[in-house]
C-alpha cells in the first residue's frame, strides 16, 4: 500500500423507523505503508507478548544501563543505600532472635525499629513474625532499591525512565513472598483452619474463571460463593431508568428518558460516554444513576449507546464517531426538542470526542463538515476527559512508535481491540491489587469479593475497532495533536479555544487513566469560563459518586477567591475548599444557572415499536 493509497469506508446508516438506508461513503488517507509480511509477523510477535514492544522495553533497559554505566555517582548512591540496608540487619535479626527465646511478654532492651508499611500485602499482623518478617523486610528492601536504581539516572529520557521503573515493580511483584501458598502465612493459617479447603475452593475458582465446569459440593459450598453471586444485567438489575431509543444508526443508539416531572429546563442534555465500556456506567442502580438523578431534577435526559464494533468495522475512525455518533445524536436532540440549545457532557474518552467535535462545530457556525446544521450548543462538561495528552499518567508507558506499531499488528488481522486485551494493559498499571492480590485472594485464599453493579459493568468489555484506536492513540497520546491545534476533523485543523460556551470540568483525584492534573490543562487550550472541579476517588468511581454515597468529597474554587490570571494545578488545590458530598448537586446547580429560567412542558420520547425500549439492543451486543 502506497502513501497516498485511501480505504474506502463504507457505513450504512438506519433510519427512525429501522430500515437500512443508502451507505454513505468517506475516505480516510491510510497512515503509513503497510507490508502483509511485516504486520503477518509482528501480529504474531503482539499475541505473544500480549501486545507489549520488545523493542519498546529492550531499548528503554539499553537506556538504563548505558547512562548507568556512565554515572559513577549514581553508582556509588546506589552502594550507599545497600550499605544501609545491609546495616539493618544485624540489630533486626538480633531482636528477633531475643524475642523468640525470650519469655512471652519479656521486653527487649533493644531500640525499636520501626516495621510500617503501607505495602498492604504485608498488612497481616503473621507478616511481623519470625520467619515471615524476613522475608518481607528483604523483599521491601529490594523494593526500594530498585526504585532509586530506575529514577534519576542522568541523561535517560523520561519515557524510558518511566518503562524501566514500572517493568522492574512488575518482576518484582512477579516474586513477592505474598504471591507463594507455602511462604505466606495467611494462606497457611487458612489451610491448617480449614483443612486445606481454601486451596479446594481457591481450585475451584480457577477453573470458573477459566470457564471451565466443575462440579459443585458441599463441602466447598462455604468457601465458593461464585455461583451464587448476583448477576447485573442491563434493563433489569442496572440501566433501568424508563426511556425509549428514538434514533438508531450503525455506531449508535440514542435514548431519550422518560421525563420524571411535568415541567423541565428548557435545555435539554446528551451525555456522550466513552465507547471503551458499555454506556450504563452513568445509569447503573436506582440508588447511583446519574440519569436518573438527572431526569428527577427536572432536566430532559438523552444518551448514546455506542454499538460494540466488529471486524467488519475495522475502517471506522474518529471522523466516523465525530459525525455518526456525535453529531447525528445532537441532530436527532435539536429536532426533538425544537432547537433548543443543548447541555452537553462527555465521560473519559466521550468527552474527548466531543471537546473534539465542539471546536470542530465552533468553527464552522454550527455546521457539520458534510455542510448539515447540527444544533446550538448550551455548555460543555468534561467528566474525566483530557484534552492535553502530553501528561497521560502511567498509560504513557504503552505509548510510542514501537509500541503502536505493534498495537496496530496486533489489532491489524482481527480488525478490532478485543476487550480482554484492552483490560490486561489496564490490570498491568495496578497489577499488585488487580493480578497478585486477587490470585492470593481468590486461588490461594479461596475467597471471593462479593460483585457490585460497577464491578459487573467493568467486566462487560468493548471492542475497539482498527483505525479508530491506531487515529487516537498516534494523533491523541503520541503527537498530542489536539493540544497542539493539529487535530484535523474532515481534513481541516481543530482548536479548542474556539470554543466559547461555558465548560464544567471534572477531575479524579485517583485517577490513573486521566490523571486530574492532565485534564485541569484545559484551562491553557480554551478562553472561555471554566469551573472546575476535583472530586475525591478514582476515573469510575469518583465520577459515580452519588448523593448521600459515605465519606465521598469534591474540591472548588469559589469565583470570589479566583484569580484573573491563570492558576497551576498544585496553586488551585491549595486555594479550593473541599466540600463533603456528591458533586452531582453542585454539578446541577452550574446546570440549572446556565439553563433559561423559564421552565416548559416535559417532552416525552417518541414511541416507536420498531426502535424499542431502553436499554435498547446495542447495549446487549457481546
Amino acid at each position: 500500500m502506497s502513501d497516498n493509497q485511501v480505504d474506502v469506508v463504507q457505513l450504512p446508516t438506519v433510519s427512525e423507523s429501522g430500515q437500512v438506508a443508502q451507505a454513505d461513503t468517506y475516505v480516510h488517507e491510510a497512515h503509513y505503508p503497510i507490508n502483509p509480511l511485516d504486520m503477518a509477523l509482528q501480529n504474531h510477535i503482539a499475541k505473544l507478548t500480549g501486545g507489549i514492544s520488545p523493542a519498546s522495553v529492550s531499548l528503554a533497559w539499553m537506556d538504563w544501563a548505558m547512562h548507568l554505566a556512565t554515572s559513577p555517582g549514581k553508582q556509588m548512591e546506589l552502594v550507599g543505600l545497600a550499605q544501609r540496608q545491609a546495616a539493618e540487619w544485624p540489630p533486626f535479626l538480633k531482636k528477633k532472635l531475643l524475642q523468640i527465646s525470650q519469655t512471652a511478654g519479656a521486653q527487649s532492651a533493644e531500640p525499636e525499629i520501626s516495621e510500617a508499611t503501607s505495602d498492604t500485602r504485608f498488612a497481616d499482623k503473621a507478616w511481623q513474625q519470625w520467619p515471615y518478617n524476613v522475608m518481607s523486610k528483604a523483599f521491601l528492601q529490594s523494593q526500594d532499591f530498585w526504585e532509586v536504581a530506575t529514577s534519576g539516572v542522568r541523561g535517560m529520557t523520561a519515557h524510558h525512565e518511566d518503562v524501566v521503573n514500572f517493568m522492574s515493580r512488575q518482576l518484582l511483584d512477579m516474586v513477592s513472598p505474598s504471591n507463594s501458598p507455602l511462604l505466606n502465612p495467611e494462606v497457611i493459617q487458612a489451610s491448617v483452619n480449614s483443612g486445606g479447603k481454601n486451596l479446594a475452593s481457591g481450585f475451584v475458582h480457577l477453573l470458573q474463571d477459566l470457564g471451565m465446569e466443575f462440579p459443585h459440593h458441599h463441602e466447598f459450598n462455604e468457601q465458593s460463593d461464585h455461583a451464587d453471586r448476583p448477576q447485573y444485567q442491563p434493563g433489569h438489575d442496572v440501566a433501568i431508568t424508563p426511556g425509549k431509543v428514538v434514533f438508531r444508526n450503525h455506531l449508535i443508539e440514542l435514548i431519550q428518558y422518560t421525563p420524571q416531572t411535568t415541567q423541565v429546563y428548557a435545555e435539554p442534555l446528551l451525555i456522550v460516554p466513552s465507547w471503551i465500556m458499555k454506556y450504563y456506567i452513568l445509569d447503573l442502580s436506582h440508588h447511583n444513576s446519574m440519569v436518573r438523578f438527572l431526569v428527577e431534577k427536572g432536566h430532559t435526559v438523552f444518551i448514546i449507546s455506542w454499538r460494540n464494533p466488529d471486524k467488519d468495522d475495522r475502517n471506522l475512525g474518529m471522523d466516523d464517531y465525530v459525525e455518526h455518533g456525535l453529531y447525528a445524536a445532537l441532530s436527532v436532540v435539536n429536532d426533538a426538542t425544537n432547537g433548543r440549545a443543548i447541555h452537553t457532557v462527555g465521560y473519559c474518552l466521550g468527552g474527548t470526542l466531543l471537546a473534539i467535535g465542539a471546536a470542530a462545530l465552533a468553527r464552522n457556525n454550527g455546521i457539520s463538515a458534510v455542510s448539515k446544521p447540527i444544533a446550538q450548543i448550551a455548555s460543555v462538561t468534561l467528566l474525566a476527559a483530557q484534552t492535553d495528552f502530553s501528561e497521560p499518567g502511567e498509560l504513557g508507558l504503552f505509548i510510542d512508535e514501537s509500541q503502536l506499531a505493534m498495537l496496530d499488528a496486533l489489532m491489524w488481522k482481527q480488525g478490532y481491540l478485543d476487550g480482554k486485551q484492552m483490560s490486561g494493559s489496564f490490570q498491568l498499571l495496578n497489577s499488585r491489587d488487580l493480578i497478585w492480590s486477587k490470585i492470593m485472594r481468590d486461588y490461594q485464599l479461596g475467597l471471593r469479593t462479593q460483585p457490585n453493579d460497577l464491578m459487573s459493568w467493568n467486566s462487560d468489555t468493548t471492542r475497539l475497532p482498527y483505525r479508530m484506536h491506531s487515529e487516537y492513540l498516534k494523533h491523541l497520546f503520541l503527537h498530542n495533536d489536539l493540544a497542539k491545534g493539529h487535530y484535523e476533523v474532515h481534513g481541516r485543523a481543530i482548536a479548542l479555544n474556539d470554543i466559547r460556551v461555558p465548560m464544567f470540568v471534572v477531575g479524579t483525584a485517583k485517577d490513573h487513566v486521566s490523571p486530574w492534573r492532565s485534564v485541569y490543562k484545559i484551562h491553557v487550550l480554551t478562553d472561555t469560563p471554566i469551573e472546575f472541579v476535583l472530586a475525591s476517588g478514582g476515573h469510575n468511581a469518583g465520577i459515580v459518586s452519588e448523593p448521600g454515597h459515605a465519606h465521598r468529597t469534591y474540591q472548588y474554587l469559589p469565583e470570589s477567591m479566583r484569580n484573573k490570571t491563570y492558576n497551576d494545578p498544585d496553586a488551585w488545590q491549595a486555594e479550593a475548599m473541599t466540600e463533603q458530598g456528591s458533586w452531582w448537586i453542585y454539578w446541577q446547580d452550574w446546570l440549572k444557572h446556565h439553563s433559561d429560567e423559564k421552565q416548559v412542558k416535559a417532552i416525552k420520547p417518541k414511541s416507536d415499536a420498531t426502535l424499542g425500549d431502553a436499554p435498547g439492543t446495542y447495549v446487549f451486543e457481546k
